[in-house]
């Protein structure tokens, strides 16, 4: 996968994951002051019920081997619709990714 490729996945999942706060998905939100605006990697993989690692790989644009289902449950993580899910977006928007 090429670089810009990566950027472009990079970008787009921290976008979403900041677009979101532990709140809207129904997280406890502890202490006063957050460090980044939205979603922590940690909260988002929690959600899609993938490891910390795993999320984090996907989120520099490693998709290679990621399945279907694994970019199902980030995009419902983020609560991204159908138009905008991970799975049918990166798919789309990045044919010829080694995700396939």
């Amino acid at each position: 996968m090429d670089v810009e490729l990566q950027h472009d996945v990079r970008d787009f999942l921290a976008s979403r994951r900041g677009r979101l706060t532990p709140e809207q998905v129904g997280l406890p939100s502890y202490g006063g002051h957050r460090r980044v605006k939205g979603l922590r990697r940690e909260e988002v993989a929690l959600l899609a019920g993938v490891s910390v690692d795993y999320y984090s790989r996907l989120e520099r644009g490693q998709l290679a081997g990621a399945s279907e289902e694994v970019l199902d449950a980030v995009a419902r993580a983020l609560q991204l619709d159908d138009a905008a899910g991970v799975s049918g977006c990166l798919c789309k928007h990045f044919e010829g990714s080694e995700h396939r």
